[in-house]
């Protein structure tokens, strides 16, 4: 593993969500009607910049309105909160309150985190609002079809509400847990290879440490652990392969470090393979799923032709394969990423 910075674009384009991708997610149990908007949220008066516990301004904001618009807007935060969570059955909100709501100006999105509060225990979660954009959209569906983890969100119009996914972020874990001795090194270089892995064959870019979380689960005679990807903006956009490939960034070198340490190339090429069959596996018990997803996508526009050039000539040479040159859209690439790895679990 090799690590070098890697240049992404500094604006990527939203794109709205189309009627094909709306009738998909309609399908598939994503569509929702919501009592509250993302511009409704977006009616704040003035924000303050919010502090993390060392004091440095941690991007967040804290949005203030006006006192008439509270209560509808917590009550309808917390309808969607019922829709989220248990379809939309608001017994499981009525002992909870909204404790928070913040806004982030870092980013495509431009999120709202809101958090919710269990008044009888003071146990609390997260959720977020967001501008829906379609590549983010893909890339949450692509995470459900083709990794182990699974993802919780809705979509009403230009609105797309997310479940809160817990777990120490990249960037914290390498400062104060990576090296931690309770912790087996080697399980957590599997992980990172397995990661690199996914996030290659399903074009999910800019994995830097912040975008993704490590969750520690303890097992009976060891810790697990298992990477995920908690941003999914960059899916299917970007030309330069190593957008594509997390061991490319600086913020991942902590991580590509430790792989080099406890890996060997065999090793390395024996968790590349474990998780290619695993991505089979799932591929064939949610194919017509992942049919339907790939006939929507392959007829929008989420990417410039410049960068769909770029990239297939990319992928031509890192694999050695001239069909890539033969790819007409990122969807196309993803198609034949996955043909391929098919081809290589039946050898």
């Amino acid at each position: 593993m090799e690590n070098n910075d890697v240049k992404i674009s500094k604006k990527k384009p939203i794109f709205p969500v189309s009627p094909a991708l709306q009738k998909y997610l309609r399908t598939y149990q994503r569509e929702a009607k919501l009592p509250i908007s993302y511009q409704d949220l977006m009616q704040f008066n003035e924000a303050f910049p919010l502090m993390d516990k060392f004091g440095k301004d941690s991007l967040w904001e804290g949005p203030i309105y006006a006192q008439d618009l509270i209560e509808p807007l917590h009550n309808g935060l917390k309808e969607v909160y019922a829709n989220l969570k248990a379809s939309g059955n608001l017994r499981i909100v009525e002992h909870k309150y909204i404790d928070k709501i913040e806004y982030c100006t870092f980013g495509n999105t431009h999120p709202f985190r809101i958090r919710i509060v269990n008044r009888l225990n003071d146990v609390y979660d997260y959720f977020y609002i967001k501008k829906a954009d379609a590549s983010r959209i893909y890339g949450l569906e692509m995470e459900e079809i083709l990794s182990p983890n699974q993802v919780n969100y809705l979509v009403d119009g230009d609105t797309l509400v997310e479940e809160h996914i817990a777990g120490i972020p990249g960037d914290v874990f390498t400062k104060g847990q990576l090296y931690a001795p309770e912790f087996n090194p080697t399980r957590i270089a599997k992980e990172f290879v397995k990661f690199n892995e996914r996030c290659l064959i399903m074009l999910l870019g800019d994995m830097r440490a912040y975008n993704f979380v490590v969750q520690i689960t303890p097992d009976f005679d060891d810790i697990q652990f298992r990477i995920r990807a908690i941003d999914f903006d960059q899916q299917f956009y970007e030309g330069n392969l190593k957008v594509y490939l997390p061991q490319f960034f600086k913020e991942n070198l902590p991580y590509v470090k430790m792989s080099m340490e406890q890996l060997t190339d065999k090793t390395v090429l024996q968790y590349q393979q474990e998780e290619r069959s695993s991505i089979v596996h799932r591929v064939r018990s949610e194919r017509h799923r992942l049919t339907d997803l790939r006939d929507v996508s392959n007829k929008e526009e989420l990417t410039t032709p410049e960068n769909i050039a770029q990239l297939k000539q990319g992928m031509s040479d890192y694999f050695k394969d001239t069909n890539y040159l033969r790819c007409n859209t990122m969807t196309d690439i993803i198609e034949l990423n996955i043909k391929n790895i098919i081809r290589q679990v039946k050898l």
